[in-house]
């Protein structure tokens, strides 16, 4: 934890933040003091401002108070995991929530996600999921899921998914990834893991894992079935033969695994979905993620299947609705998240 003075006060902030995040924690922090409490929250014993504290984490204080209610049934019905630092004030979890929610319940949600998905969004598929959305979405939420990596406390699912019906009448489904201040997308850990040996060799290429899987930790070791998965589909991924080593090491593994969630769910049998899509939605302020998309965006060949926009595309779109409910909605969510 370091101190930071701005402005003549002072606020407790971790020891390294860009640029972009040291912005936000302050506008996020300034938010919490003037609407919520100016008490610390603590993580691991340290005081910092960004945290809300035990007081007043039961109310829910930094979710839209329209979709309170909503988001605790949500839970009930389709359990998820409340993230470590949900009570942060820079929770993506809690932004995804305040991004989504409201234009979810909104009468208008057809009409506003038509503008976020033009090419072929028809309606939501309110027959489905939660009347069309489930947040933490992972499949059919079961044993260890598609991938094989789920587990009481890890394993790979969608902020946000959104069950739809396409222009052609079929139910297809949209999994986002949201961001707000993250510098990177999560990297790979197996890499990183104390139980590899010298047979797990992340120098190899795209082409010499897909031949020795048991050259990869997550699939020799914990079973994971990433590559299974890839191998299946290995056309999406075009350009792989750019990257004398594994590309997924670096920010890159998180997308390839939300990738591979959706072209599972596309396949799988179980499913009723015809097509399955991935996007990113990010805080237009964050450039940081920005190398890893692209360069995500060129191993994919600029798949129709991997997009990315921003909260402001969603708050834009849906001011363009002149409706009063969503204006109130837009004026807290950009106030609150420097739009």
């Amino acid at each position: 934890m370091k101190v930071f003075t701005v402005n003549s006060k002072n606020y407790r902030l971790p020891n390294t933040l860009n640029p972009f995040q040291q912005e936000m924690y302050i506008h996020l922090i300034n938010w919490k003091w003037g609407k919520i409490t100016e008490e610390e929250g603590y993580y691991r014993r340290i005081p910092y401002d960004a945290i809300l504290p035990e007081s007043v984490r039961k109310d829910f204080p930094v979710i839209y108070p329209n979709v309170v209610n909503a988001l605790k049934q949500h839970h009930e019905r389709f359990y998820f995991k409340l993230h470590q630092h949900f009570n942060h004030m820079a929770s993506s979890q809690a932004a995804n929530v305040n991004l989504f929610l409201p234009l979810l319940l909104h009468p208008k949600a057809n009409e506003l996600l038509r503008k976020l998905k033009p090419d072929d969004f028809n309606k939501l598929a309110t027959d489905k999921l939660d009347n069309g959305f489930q947040i933490e979405f992972w499949g059919a939420m079961t044993g260890k899921g598609l991938l094989g990596d789920h587990s009481k406390l890890y394993g790979t699912d969608s902020d946000i998914t959104i069950a739809y019906y396409n222009k052609e009448h079929e139910l297809c489904l949209w999994l986002i990834e949201h961001k707000l201040t993250e510098a990177e997308f999560t990297e790979c850990g197996g890499y990183k893991s104390n139980g590899r040996t010298a047979s797990h060799d992340c120098s190899k290429s795209f082409s010499e894992i897909l031949d020795n899987k048991s050259l990869c930790y997550y699939h020799d070791v914990r079973k994971f079935r990433y590559w299974d998965i890839t191998e299946k589909n290995q056309g999406f991924f075009v350009n792989h033969g750019k990257y004398a080593q594994c590309p997924f090491q670096g920010g890159m593994n998180q997308l390839w695994r939300n990738q591979l969630l959706a072209l599972s769910l596309e396949k799988d049998r179980d499913q009723p979905y015809k097509h399955v899509c991935f996007s990113v939605v990010k805080h237009p302020g964050n450039s940081y993620l920005d190398k890893t998309i692209t360069e995500y965006k060129d191993l994919a060949a600029n798949s129709a299947k991997f997009s990315v926009f921003t909260s402001a595309d969603v708050i834009d779109a849906a001011n363009d609705l002149h409706d009063s409910e969503l204006d109130k909605w837009i004026a807290w969510y950009r106030e609150l998240y420097n739009l």
